[in-house]
Parts: structure tokens; sequence; C-alpha cells
């Protein structure tokens, strides 16, 4: 109660002195200032270094840990480009990039290209590899401002760009060296290129300030763009297309000519690249149900838990119950549904149209696809995949402030939204951290130079690799990563030939090993007595530690041994 007082009281201070204009550029700048901020603050997760892997062409050399234990600095040297030497080794190493993709990532090769050639000029540091997305999401919220701009007007563009710019979901992905924040960028710029031509169509004036050929390049550039960065861009390309039919029906087939030129520019990669992935696709992994009411209630769920996650929970969906999720994704729908009753109401259809069509057709495309194939693909990965929608649900949302609340309520309630984003925001990154790897290194670091073996719980390339960037790579580190039912007869047979090998052993236990977990805790708990027996009968337990970062995938023990006989 005394939150919600302090936080009534800022904002009518702030309509006393502030304009929204005014505050809405203040949040920006702090939202990009966070941005910059906290371009380290956080260690890679697991998607993250995939995508490092990727973008170095050297994801084909990657081998699942064996039985033995490998030097852990042959993985390390796959998160750096590999030395080339000649023109002829540079088209190598991006041919290896395409072939990596080819044999078995899911995705489309413009967002892994870029991050190539970034990672080229700037190197493979965490802040440097998060710049290329944050400076394309900065981009973003100016196409924003001049999408919301063209429909609302200066202050409603900067309301709308403010609004993305510190929305907690797309400031995590912002800073998250995967696909999602440039798909937020060609989803606007296209939206925005799409109705600056459409209404550019009666208005003269409109066409000598702005070359007509520039809305026309940027629309099929962006088009195209977004198909090459993520396949599921094709929902968003049919919403723009629908947006022809509501508003500019008469000059359908222009518009038709530069969406589909858009399209045609990935023709070439659609023939040889998507068919492959496509056969490589393992469509299994989204689950199907059987029963019908069991599935409707699955799909509507996960409908309202992108809405939920997408306008206010954003990245602290990884550490809410579902069900809170569920009720805030029920108040997401309840706001929404009354922005649009009230443009309904004031006369502003069109407008509530445009907004219908970006933010809630492609979810509506994407839901039918899932129903019709009894798969779940909506929920998965926390509704990344929709990222496209936020722009148009925040236009909905800024749409019901500007043009559907009472005048001297605007303020009050845009006001209130702006700084509850940014609250959440602020929140994330302070108090939710994540260094596990880090905690790893400091024990690494701490005797430099003594053998270490690490014998850790899980085979994930995710874990391989995430321990592998942040271990230093000169340190005298061997890694045992073994399943965890295996784990334990291993590491036996290690120690019985080379324990006097090693001075240190590092036990690392995930405790959610990804693809290999034990089924029930009783497996669990004897898998773990039988290692510290193994490790107590000839070494001494020196430290102890329990991490957690954002995910069950981030939590582990670490265990750091010493042998009995240097004691």
């Amino acid at each position: 109660m005394k939150l919600l007082m302090s936080l009534w009281l800022v904002i009518n201070n702030f309509k006393k002195h502030l304009s929204l204009e005014i505050l809405a550029i203040i949040i920006i700048a702090l939202a990009v200032l966070m941005r910059i901020l906290n371009l380290d603050s956080r260690e890679f997760w697991y998607d993250e270094v995939l995508s490092l892997l990727l973008s170095t062409g050297q994801k084909n050399a990657y081998h699942t840990p064996g039985d033995t234990p490998v030097v852990l600095a042959e993985y390390s040297s796959l998160l750096s480009l590999p030395v080339e030497v000649s023109l002829l080794s540079f088209i190598t190493t991006v041919k290896q990039l395409l072939t990596s993709l080819l044999g078995g990532e899911p995705h489309p090769p413009l967002f892994f290209l870029s991050q190539h050639f970034w990672l080229r000029f700037f190197g493979n540091g965490e802040a440097a590899i998060r710049g290329l997305n944050t400076l394309i999401s900065i981009a973003a919220i100016g196409s924003t401002y001049g999408l919301g701009k063209l429909l609302l007007g200066h202050r409603g563009g900067l309301l709308l760009a403010a609004l993305l710019a510190v929305n907690p979901f797309y400031l995590f992905h912002s800073l998250n060296v995967r696909m999602y924040a440039p798909l937020v960028f060609w989803g606007t710029l296209s939206a925005w290129s799409l109705l600056s031509l459409i209404y550019r169509q009666d208005n003269p004036t409109t066409k000598s300030r702005h070359p007509h050929f520039l809305w026309n390049f940027l629309l099929i550039a962006s088009v195209a763009a977004g198909l090459l960065t993520f396949y599921l861009y094709a929902y968003w390309v049919i919403a723009l297309a629908t947006l022809v039919l509501y508003l500019d029906r008469r000059h359908w087939w222009q518009h038709a000519l530069r969406l589909g030129a858009g399209v045609l520019l990935t023709i070439p990669w659609v023939l040889r690249g998507t068919l492959i992935q496509l056969s490589n696709a393992d469509l299994n992994r989204f689950g199907s149900v059987k029963e019908g009411a069991i599935s409707w209630l699955l799909h509507l769920k996960d409908t309202i838990h992108i809405l939920g996650i997408h306008l206010v929970v954003g990245d602290w969906v990884t550490s809410l119950p579902p069900v809170s999720i569920l009720l805030v994704g029920c108040m997401a729908v309840f706001v929404l549904g009354i922005c649009a009753t009230r443009l309904w109401k004031s006369g502003e259809k069109e407008n509530l149209g445009i907004a219908l069509i970006l933010g809630i057709l492609p979810l509506m495309l994407a839901l039918a696809v899932d129903v019709i194939t009894q798969k779940f693909t909506l929920g998965f990965g926390w509704g990344r995949s929709m990222i496209m929608i936020l722009p148009g649900c925040l236009l909905l949302l800024v749409l019901g402030i500007e043009r559907g609340t009472p005048r001297q309520w605007r303020t009050s309630i845009a006001a209130g939204l702006l700084l509850l984003y940014l609250s959440i925001g602020v929140a994330d990154f302070s108090l939710r951290q994540r260094s596990m790897f880090h905690s790893v290194a400091d024990l690494i670091l701490q005797e430099p130079t003594q053998s270490t073996l690490i014998a850790m719980n899980s085979k994930a390339w995710g874990h391989v690799m995430r321990l592998a960037y942040y271990i230093p790579p000169r340190a005298p580190v061997m890694l045992l990563a073994e399943h965890p039912a295996n784990l334990a007869n291993t590491l036996q047979q290690v120690l019985d030939d080379k324990a006097q090998k090693y001075a240190r052993v590092i036990w690392l236990d995930s405790a959610d090993p990804v693809w290999s977990r034990l089924k029930t805790e009783t497996e669990i708990q004897n898998t773990k007595q039988q290692i510290q027996q193994i490790l107590s009968s000839q070494w001494q337990l020196n430290k102890t530690l329990h991490l957690s970062g954002t995910m069950s995938i981030d939590k582990f023990n670490i265990n750091l041994y010493s042998h009995s006989f240097r004691n």
C-alpha cells in the first residue's frame, strides 16, 4: 500500500513539473543507459553460447565429450574465430558457418552472419558480442517512434518508443545474443514503411518530402531480412498483407509486388537451406495432446502466458510460478480488452484495426497452426518466438491511453505504466545476477598452475561451452563430462588410473543436466552418495558452493577437493 501511495505521489509531482514528452525522452535515455551498463553484467546463458559457437563458424568442430577427460581449452578455442591466413580460409570459415546451420540449427542465416562479421571487428567478449543486438534494439526504438508518430503524432510516437525501450521483455532480449531483438526491428521498420506508403498514396506533399523509393526499399529489405532472421516472421508478413487489404485495397497489387519482392529475395536460401533444415527439424519436442479439452486449455494457457510475459513479466518468467504468470496474463488480456472497447466506442476503428492486425493477428495465426498440428510452439521458450507482436500490443495500449481515455487521466496512466516497466527492468538486472561459471573460474584462479579435473554430470553442449568460455584457457584443466547415471563409475575409473595426476578435483553438480536428467529423487541421491564416497576415499573436501541464476539450468553445487597426500 505504501509503495502504491509513493508511486501516486511521484506521478502527481511529475504532472506539475514535467510533460509526458519529456518523461518519455528521459525514459528512453535511461533505457539506452541500462543496456550499455548491463552489456557484461550477466554471463552468457545456454543458447547465447551456442550463438557464439555458430558465429565463429566452428560448430561442426564441436564433439560431445566422451568417457575420458579432455583438455578444456580445446573447447575454449571453438569460441574464437579460427586462424585465417588468406581469403580462401576466410571463405572456408563462412562456408562452415552456413554448413553448421544446415546440420541441425533451425534458424535462417542472417543473424549468425551479422554476428560473425561483428565478431571479426570487436572480438568475443560479453560486452562486444551483445553490442550488436543493443544497437539494433536502439534502432528498433527509433523505428517504433516513427510508427507511433505516423499514427498518433509526436507525443504518441514518443510514448510508444518509450514503452518499447523500457519494456522488460524487450529489454532482456536487447541484451540476449539471439535473433529476437532484430525481429522487433525488422517488424517495426516494415510496418512503418508499409503504412507510410499507404498514407502517401493521396498526399503529394508528403511525396516531395520523403523519397518514395526509400520507403519501397525499406519495406522490401525489412521483409527479406525478417524472413532470413526467423522463419516465424512469415506470420508477420501475413499480417502486413492483411494490413494492405484493410487500409488500401485499391492499390493492393502495388503493395503485393513490394511484399513479394521481399519474399523473393529469400528464395536462394529457401530452395537450399530451408528445405534441408525442415528435413532435420525435431518437431516432436513441441509435444502434442490427444484429449480435446485438455489440448484447448493448454493452447489457451499458452496464449495468455505470452501476453503476460510480453507486456508485464519479461524475464522474470523464469523465476515465477506458472499460476502467477497466468494471472498476470489474464490482467493483460483484460487491459487490452478495455483499450479495444474504448477505441471502438470513441470512433478510432481504423487505428484499432491496425493495432489488432499488428499485435494480435500473428498470435492468432500461430495459435491456429498449433491447434491444427496439435503442437505447442507458442509456449516454447517463454513465448520469445512471438516477440514480433510486442510493438503492436504496445500500440494498442498507447491508442487506449491517448484516444480512449479522458484527457485528464492520460498523462497519469502513461507515466504510471512507464515507471512500472522501469521498476521491473531495474529489479531484474539488479536483483537477479548470473555468475555461476565465474565462481568456478575463481576457484581455478586461486591456484592457477595446479592441475585440475572438473567432473560434471552433464554432457549438454550449453554447459560444456559455458564452462569453456569462462575458465582461463591457459589453466591446466581437464573436463570429465558424463551423464548423471554414469558419472560415478566413469570417475572411479579415471581416478584409479590417474588420480595422482590431479592436484584438485572440482565436482560440478548440475541440478538440471538438460537432456539426461535422472527420473527419481532416489536415483539422484544415490548417485551423489556414490560420487562422495569415491572422492572422500583419497581426497579432502575443501569448499562447497551453491550457485543459482535465473533459470533451472543455472543451478549448480560446486565441491572442491584436494588430494589427501598434499595436505
